[in-house]
């Protein structure tokens, strides 16, 4: 169905022939919908007057210029409805084809748009951001698609990026002896730019980054900061306001609890780590290495510095902490693995997942035993810590090396994540059954149905939060978002706690990485994609909210006074021998996988990367300990908390390294550029990411259904070409 809204004059009659009214505008016009059964063929209309302007402007439409003829060409279409609505006769002057002006030109130019905002169809592609009315954006979603309705705003910021170049060049100018900047782009690069130039410029560039869209500011900013050697007041303004938010919160904690949040309290403390670590985790992102090793050495720094002691009472608080940030890490591991790659290579990924883990694990467990003298438990339990990759490192790196199409044709980066899921739930599961039957007190039976039941347990357990999650809410809510989140990770913390409160603590995590696979499996079914899940972007916000907490206060358990240089170097060689045995396991065992030598190398040094679980176990075993303990197991769970975060130091920035210097050499790469819109969550997400309202803008005429013979004549004529006009001399 055809709605034109503009006035019509019946075809064929001569535009000096209408009976005009005093405006120029046609006295007659067809105003109401008008069903017009197309015939089987018809006629090609020639010979039909055009109106032409003199540009005397009296829009009459009437002129003395050239005589205009259409050829219209209509091929035979089955019946269609056409309703034809008139708008109101446009009453400013505009120009006509011939030159005319005046109220007529545009009632007598056929090509003349009178109104912009009309519907061709109900299935119209148009988009109504140009043409019509549109449906309030969500304020969560899409912020460079908003407008500045404010005529100070456009003013701000319509020439931004040439105010950017102008403070460039008065600092260019003032630097070579000049008293005035210079006015063109030419003027700005016959002198020396010397800013542009400068190492300083380079790394502030660096630093900056571009703003999705254009920030409003003063327009004193530019010149008193200017761009990029200073933020932009977009910058300036969220930091003020991150400034205001933390210090009203302050205040409000130090009425509630008192003297712990006041400053040198330990609540406070921990909140000042937390701060500095995610300054220092950004500092070291510059160089491309994984902020978690900026965040860490933070937190050592704070502990040898005397700034931060989170010990004694306080350290409960740290172990909840924990275990929050562990349910976080576990829910993004499970919701990381693709349920349709699961399906196809599940033989490979368990295979690469369990056999090159347990490889890792036995040797650090007997290499701390014969030469750090610990027992065959505790070398056990800290090499079920050892083994575990982390996606934290292995994801960015990865996503790198898949912009420029390294080992995408056979789905490398996909396995080397899959993998890297299964490994972090074998870790923890493990780590929880040792720990529970070393620091319980029940009998050999119960220790002996600790595998069994934690295994069945944690996957029951699983697959019924998983179905209920898909169930509740129902898929259509607005809400479902949010409401799908709070779910999940209310039920991991459940079955963390829970699994802790019931004695089989190795249930626990099992539970969360499993119950997140099944809840991701039904919502991919659903339609979700796996690669920009909402869910996953909900929890990459909690991780970026928890990553400092956790490596702030992992770092700040290293005391660099107490450290003994033979657990050190000893530790730095179990972790290493580990890595590299695993890293020929991996290649030996990978056949049957469409792996060449070099992939399957490349494969087991993604894997070396160790960092999240070793900062969430790594200091557990020492927190287990009461006053009822020898001085010998506090040593024992020193040393394993020292190599875990030792392990981190050494092979974090390794891995990244390796897996960024050796994908270019060893991968072969995709010549076809790739859609990386959403891959693994991988970029920084934010609170814009998630939008719980359906961003399709609403129909003009929502009271009106869509009609099903006109969305059938649409497609059945949309081979139909353009209404041309041939216009002859």
């Amino acid at each position: 169905m055809f709605s034109i809204h503009k006035t019509m004059t019946a075809i064929g009659e001569p535009a000096g022939a209408r009976e005009e009214g005093s405006s120029g505008a046609p006295a007659t016009l067809i105003t109401t919908p008008t069903t017009i059964n197309a015939p089987t063929s018809i006629p090609v209309l020639s010979d039909v007057p055009m109106p032409n302007g003199n540009g005397n402007g009296s829009g009459t439409g009437t002129g003395t210029g050239n005589n205009f003829k259409s050829s219209i060409v209509i091929d035979s279409q089955p019946k269609r409805r056409v309703s034809i609505i008139s708008d109101p006769p446009m009453m400013a002057g505009g120009a006509g084809i011939g030159g005319a002006s005046g109220p007529g030109a545009g009632h007598d130019n056929l090509a003349f748009e009178q109104n912009p905002r009309r519907k061709i169809s109900q299935t119209s592609t148009h988009s109504h951001t140009d043409i019509g009315p549109a449906r309030r954006k969500s304020i969560l979603k899409d912020p460079a698609t908003t407008t500045h309705d404010n005529e100070s705003d456009r003013v701000s910021t319509h020439s931004y990026d040439n105010y950017r170049q102008s403070a460039l060049d008065v600092l260019n100018a003032k630097y070579n002896g000049h008293q005035a900047a210079h006015s063109s782009a030419g003027g700005s690069n016959s002198g020396a730019n010397y800013v542009e130039q400068s190492w300083m410029y380079t790394f502030c560039l660096k630093c900056r980054g571009e703003e999705p869209s254009a920030s409003w500011e003063p327009p004193f900013w530019q010149k008193i900061f200017p761009y990029p050697l200073c933020p932009t007041f977009r910058t300036f303004s969220r930091l003020v306001s991150i400034i205001l938010i933390g210090v009203l919160i302050w205040i409000t904690a130090f009425v509630i609890i008192g003297d712990s949040a006041a400053p040198g309290g330990q609540l406070f403390s921990l909140v000042v780590l937390t701060v500095a670590a995610n300054f220092g985790g950004y500092l070291i992102s510059l160089t491309t290495l994984p902020r978690l090793i900026g965040m860490l050495l933070v937190g050592i720094l704070f502990q040898n510095v005397g700034w931060v002691n989170l010990d004694g009472d306080f350290s409960k608080v740290t172990a909840h902490l924990r275990k929050f940030a562990l349910t976080i890490i576990l829910t993004r591991a499970g919701l990381e693995m693709e349920p349709e790659a699961f399906k196809k290579v599940y033989k490979t990924i368990l295979k690469l997942g369990i056999i090159p883990w347990c490889v890792e694990a036995v040797i650090v467990a007997v290499m701390s035993h014969f030469l750090l003298d610990l027992p065959w438990i505790w070398s056990f339990l800290l090499g079920s810590i050892i083994a575990a990759v982390s996606p934290a490192v292995v994801v960015p790196c990865l996503f790198r090396l898949r912009t420029k199409g390294y080992g995408v044709a056979k789905g490398i980066p996909t396995l080397v994540v899959a993998v890297a899921g299964v490994d972090d739930a074998l870790s923890v599961a493990i780590f929880g059954i040792i720990s529970t039957v070393m620091f319980s007190d029940k009998g050999l039976a119960y220790q002996i149905a600790q595998a069994p039941v934690c295994i069945l347990g944690g996957l029951g357990f699983g697959v019924v939060w998983g179905s209920l999650a898909r169930i509740f809410p129902e898929k259509g809510d607005a809400y479902v978002v949010p409401l799908r989140t709070l779910l999940l990770f209310t039920g991991g913390l459940m079955a963390i706690y829970g699994s802790e409160e019931l004695g089989f603590e190795g249930a626990g995590p099992l539970a969360v990485v499993f119950s997140a696979f099944v809840s991701n499996l039904f919502w991919c079914k659903d339609g979700w994609d796996v690669e920009d899940n909402p869910v996953s972007t909900a929890f990459e916000i909690f991780w970026m909210i928890f990553e400092p907490i956790l490596f702030g206060i992992t770092g700040s358990t290293i005391k660099i006074r107490e450290l003994d240089s033979h657990t050190v170097s000893i530790g730095a060689a179990c972790i290493f021998t580990g890595a590299i045995l695993r890293i020929f396991t991996t290649a030996g065992i990978a056949f049957g996988d469409r792996l060449n030598l070099k992939e399957k190398f490349f494969v087991g040094l993604s894997w070396m990367a160790k960092a999240t679980v070793q900062a969430a176990l790594g200091p557990v075993a020492l927190k287990h300990l009461d006053e009822n303990s020898t001085d010998e197991e506090r040593n024992y769970a020193s040393i394993v908390q020292t190599i875990c975060v030792f392990s981190i130091v050494l092979t974090a920035p390794l891995g990244a390294i390796l897996i960024s210097v050796t994908g270019t050499k060893l991968l072969t790469k995709t010549k076809q550029p790739q859609d990386l819109t959403g891959w693994r969550r991988s970029h920084r997400p934010s609170i814009r990411d998630i939008s719980i309202i359906d961003e399709e803008e609403e129909r003009e005429d929502p009271e009106i259904p869509e009609d099903k013979e006109t969305h059938d004549n649409t497609l059945n004529n949309a081979h139909i070409p353009s209404i041309s006009y041939t216009y002859n001399n």
